[in-house]
């Protein structure tokens, strides 16, 4: 029986752009083949290195001939085809001994790349696959941060080998366009964007160590390399600004959420961040869970200080820093996720990056200490009325009432606004139950937790404070009670009677 072919794309350069089924396959191979230039060295081999297993064998696929000229007798040409016969030759003879073959290929194996060149020899022998790869294309245009093409605008994929004129008459008649091979053909291809009355981008060494993106007219011909890309968006693609027109700072703004308490509750995602940080920024309680690091400046600011501490954050973003801003919980809920993209929106901080981790919130937290309380469909409602008025709080309180949905309240009482928990519980009892379960959930996974169920009707505001989640259960939220304590938990499911979904309330 003989081996299997395959053609397996590794993509544009970054080892993580590896398919899950290329890595597979890369790693099980008996053979792994790969083409480079005389000087030995191949990208495809080293995006995929991280894949390799000891003992396969590697068979390099090295041309007699790149650019330059050669004295083969019959040329160029010549020269390249007897070398794909030799090559294909060698493959065979493993795919004959019953060794699988892995074939290597940058982007995709099929997209201009040299695999298509063993396919067209081998695959009418051999049992074949491809594997297809993110091509050069599409690594350009994410590093661009740019589309190329929007509703029925038309991509044309050309090489830049083209003579000069035929390259401009294909550019001026096509809405987008990716022109490939680059290197010595640049000033040709850089001539025929101007001469059809367009504009472009460049990205040199898409998604690898050492990329770099410009405007196609800013570009040095003499700097250009053999793996660079020219790109012109639609026009209407082009409606979205690339990354090249705003800003490039090369610093980043991530905001984390550290949980509800301590390092138990922080994600390796947050962590890795938090150690990684030139600065820390954030409320300084919630600073203070974050260890010490030397390396590190943290800038510790009040709680009342949202859009300040975000513009502080950014700046220091645009200078070339990475900053962590630190939240309690997630930073989407009720903290400074939000509070950074509102700063952010701004047009001086549209080239500086900004990035979202998640944490564990409090109202997961509680929920999680009772059982399940928000099990089923619910609701999350701020008190604070800081940023809104208590109108619009008792509205959103009756509308979730009125739904008969379980509620997770956050910032429930201030020493400034100590009566809103005595009101919304007075809100709520004139939909819910009397005895509809409440839980108080207090520094939930900290030192001083303390966890109460109560009911709607028995809730003592001075029980809460600024520190503790309540949970208002729905008409469906039931308390058991168990050998280990009791537990709290809302059905996933609703009785539904006549096709009419039938919620309990009170008369």
């Amino acid at each position: 029986m003989t081996g299997r072919l395959y053609g397996v794309g590794v993509g544009p350069g970054d080892p993580e752009l590896v398919t899950i089924k290329a890595a597979r396959l890369i790693g099980a191979a008996d053979v792994i083949a790969y083409h480079s230039a005389r000087h030995g060295r191949s990208i495809a081999r080293r995006i995929a290195e991280p894949h390799l297993t000891p003992g396969q064998i590697e068979e390099p696929l090295v041309y007699p001939v790149t650019t330059e000229t050669t004295d083969h007798p019959g040329g160029y040409q010549g020269a390249i085809d007897e070398f794909y016969a030799e090559a294909a030759a060698r493959l065979a003879a493993h795919l004959d001994a019953g060794r699988d073959v892995v074939v290597l290929a940058e982007g995709d194996p099929l997209f201009y790349g040299s695999y298509m060149h063993m396919h067209k020899r081998l695959a009418h022998r051999y049992p074949t696959e491809v594997v297809p790869g993110v091509t050069s294309i599409s690594g350009a245009s994410a590093a661009l941060g740019q589309p190329l093409v929007e509703r029925d605008e038309v991509l044309t994929v050309l090489p830049g080998t083209l003579p000069r004129a035929e390259l401009a008459r294909r550019l001026a008649d096509t809405d987008s366009a990716a022109v490939l091979k680059l290197g010595r053909t640049f000033p040709d291809v850089a001539g025929a964007v101007a001469d059809a009355g367009r504009e472009g981008f460049y990205v040199e060494r898409a998604t690898m160590d050492g990329q770099r993106t410009s405007r196609l007219a800013d570009v040095d011909p003499d700097s250009v390399p053999y793996f660079a890309i020219a790109l012109l968006p639609g026009a209407v693609a082009a409606s979205i600004p690339s990354d090249v027109e705003r800003v490039s700072t090369g610093g980043e703004v991530v905001v984390v959420g550290t949980g509800p308490a301590g390092r138990d509750w922080l994600t390796p995602q947050v962590a890795a961040v938090l150690a990684e940080a030139d600065d820390l920024v954030g409320y300084g309680p919630y600073l203070d869970r974050v260890p010490p690091n030397p390396r590190q400046t943290r800038h510790a600011s009040d709680n009342r200080v949202e859009a300040q501490r975000a513009a502080h954050a950014l700046d220091l973003a645009a200078a070339g820093r990475t900053v962590a801003v630190v939240s309690g919980g997630d930073p989407g809920v009720f903290a400074m996720a939000a509070a950074v993209h509102e700063v952010a929106a701004q047009e001086k901080y549209l080239g500086v990056r900004v990035r979202v981790l998640p944490g564990v919130t409090a109202s997961s937290a509680v929920a999680a200490a009772v059982g399940a309380p928000l099990g089923h469909d619910h609701a999350v409602i701020s008190l604070s009325d800081r940023l809104k008025p208590w109108e619009v709080v008792a509205e959103r309180l009756v509308a979730a009432a009125q739904a008969d949905l379980a509620i997770a309240i956050y910032n429930p009482r201030s020493s400034a606004r100590p009566w809103q928990v005595g009101a919304a519980r007075d809100l709520l009892l004139e939909h819910r139950a009397p005895d509809t379960p409440v839980i108080l959930g207090r520094d939930v996974g900290g030192a001083g937790e303390r966890v109460t169920i109560t009911t709607l009707a028995e809730l003592d505001p001075e029980q809460v404070d600024m520190r503790t989640l309540v949970i208002v259960g729905s008409s469906t939220t039931r308390v058991v009670h168990r050998a280990d304590g009791p537990a709290v938990y809302t059905p996933r499911a609703v009785r539904v009677e006549n096709e009419l979904t039938v919620i309990n309330k009170p008369c």
